[in-house]
This record gives C-alpha cells, sequence and structure tokens, in this order.
C-alpha cells in the first residue's frame, strides 16, 4: 500500500507534515510505505536532521506549491509541478492508493474531481466529520463544507455515502441517519428539509431514523446526521470553538477533549474513483499521522469500491 503525503500542504508546511509523517512510522505496518510529495531536497534534509533514514520513505519531488489564497482551478491548471497536482497525477496512475493532503481545501477537491472523478450516479461527492457521543462512541455529519446548498436528493446520497463510510470504515452495524432539522416532526423546517423527509422515511437503501435537532446531535439518537454543507460547517466550527474555550481556561473534560480535530486527521471526499484525504490547514504533527492512519484503514475497507458498488 502507498499513501501519497503532500508536504508542502499546511499552514506549517513541511515540518508540521514531515514530523506527523515519522510519528506514523511507529504505528503503520511495514507493507504500508509513505509517499513524501513536494521539495525532495527540504524533506531529505529535515530526515538528516532528525536522524531518520531516506529509505523510510519514498519521495517524488514537486517544484510549486498551491497556496492556500489562491483559486482552485486557476492553481492547478497553471501550476502542473505543484505537490497537489503531482499527487492528483499519481492516483489517477494507480500509482498511490491514497493521496493526503492539508493544503487548499478547495484545489483538493477540484483536483479529485478533474482527476479520478466522481463515482458514476454521484451527484455532488462530500466530506465529513466526527461527532463525539456523550455515552461514549461516534457518529459522522455530512456535508460540512463542500456542498453549501442542496437538493433533497443530494441530501439523500448523503445518507447513502455516511452509511456506507460509518459501517465499513467506524465499523457501525446497520447505522442509523438522522436528518438535521429544527423539529422532530416530518412537517418541520423548510422545503428541502421536508422534501428530504419525504424521500427518507420509507428508504431501503439506509436505517432512515427521522428528524434530529441540534440537542440530539451528540446523543445516540443517529450514527449519522444528514445537512447541506453550510448547516454542517457551522455546527462543526461553533464545536470545535467550545473545545478551543475550554483549553483556553484550562478547563479539562474527558468528553470535550474528544472534540480535537488532530485525534482523527482529516476527511475523505467521499462519492469519488479513489482515495483523497484532506485536513485542516492548521494541521499539527498528530494530526497528519493520524491522517496517515486512517488513510491506511480507508483504503483496507476499500471504502470507494463499496460505494460504487451501493451506486451501481
Amino acid at each position: 500500500m502507498k499513501i501519497g503525503l503532500d508536504i508542502m500542504g499546511g499552514d506549517f508546511a513541511p515540518a508540521n507534515s514531515m514530523d506527523g509523517a515519522i510519528m506514523a512510522l511507529d504505528s503503520l505496518p511495514s507493507d504500508v510505505r509513505i509517499v513524501l510529495i513536494g521539495d525532495s531536497e527540504k524533506a531529505k534534509n529535515y530526515l538528516k536532521e532528525k536522524s531518520i533514514s531516506e529509505d523510510k520513505f519514498d519521495f517524488v519531488h514537486a517544484a510549486d506549491v498551491i497556496e492556500m489564497g489562491e483559486h482552485p482551478t486557476k492553481a492547478l491548471a497553471q501550476k502542473p509541478q505543484s505537490s497537489i497536482s503531482v499527487g492528483f497525477k499519481l492516483l489517477k496512475e494507480n500509482e498511490l492508493d491514497c493521496f493526503a493532503s492539508a493544503g487548499n481545501t478547495g484545489a483538493m477537491l477540484v483536483g479529485a474531481m478533474f482527476s479520478v472523478k466522481a463515482v458514476p450516479g454521484v451527484i455532488r461527492p462530500c466530506i465529513t466529520s466526527i461527532l463525539p457521543k456523550i455515552k461514549g462512541g461516534f457518529g459522522i455529519i455530512l456535508d460540512v463544507g463542500t456542498n453549501a446548498d442542496c437538493k433533497p436528493d443530494v441530501l439523500y446520497q448523503f445518507a447513502i455515502l455516511g452509511s456506507v463510510f460509518a459501517k465499513e470504515v467506524y465499523k457501525i452495524d446497520n447505522p442509523k441517519v438522522g436528518l438535521l432539522n429544527i423539529g422532530e416532526e416530518p412537517e418541520k423546517g423548510n422545503l428541502v428539509a421536508q422534501a428530504t423527509h419525504s424521500l427518507m422515511k420509507d428508504s431501503k437503501d439506509f436505517n432512515f431514523v427521522g428528524n434530529v435537532e441540534g440537542q440530539d446531535v451528540f446523543e445516540d439518537k443517529a450514527d449519522v446526521i444528514v445537512c447541506e454543507g453550510f448547516t454542517g460547517n457551522v455546527l462543526l466550527k461553533t464545536a470545535e470553538a467550545f473545545y478551543s474555550m475550554l483549553k483556553k481556561r484550562n478547563l479539562n473534560d474527558e468528553y470535550f477533549d474528544k472534540f480535537n480535530y488532530e485525534l482523527y486527521g482529516g476527511t475523505p471526499i467521499l462519492g469519488i474513483n479513489s482515495n483523497v484525504m484532506i485536513a485542516h490547514g492548521k494541521s499539527t504533527p498528530l494530526a497528519f499521522k493520524n491522517m496517515m492512519l486512517l488513510s491506511k484503514d480507508i483504503v483496507e475497507a476499500n471504502l470507494n469500491e463499496k460505494i460504487k458498488t451501493v451506486f451501481q
């Protein structure tokens, strides 16, 4: 197995990505190779400074970098030698089993759509995030930012994608799917929510449990919570803000510690023909390490092939 890591992606590149890759070595099996994509000279010099053998990694040189503020489509076209462009080229040519980056999120999404493309039948690929549950375990929410406006059929597909992800990667048996809304009753919410509920209520594609409200998000009512990317991103950022405020006030809580994004590392883009992982631009070495471990799990779960089978 080969996992490609964009070492030039992120606010603290290449130090954090390199440190994370080094940390991951002790947790990955010997048949998993991390391919460092970016400035190979910088990478090798960094390993030398850390007294780490170059033989631990594979290297693919990429001379350019897509910066965080650049326009995704233009940057990919104008910078074919960027670490993101090179990573997607390798993925498309099956030289990698997974490609991961904490770089320009837009470029990662556009790159995925133009290189490996969406699974036939998937209207809009999406991304997800972890939701720790108060009584233990966790669920997922999707979408959390890639699709700000969604029609009912798109939200219906998110439920399918989330169910497959929860079952195959997180081993949640028959995951319960809830539609995020402002009330439990089917007639609550805006027109999109009402129409989506009507689509989902008799579905045989997933285990729909009805509408869920904000107070249900961290409870056991649902394992997969579906919403459009606007709402999902607001909820995610609010949860992260509470975690940050607790830390700033030197308050420690076993449950709220699970909101630390570093523990999960990144998230796959669901609904594309390969494995692509994206992470926070501010990712720490621990976050990069855990993104490598999740990448391995996703490849081993054969997630994208499972999704293809469902949509066939």
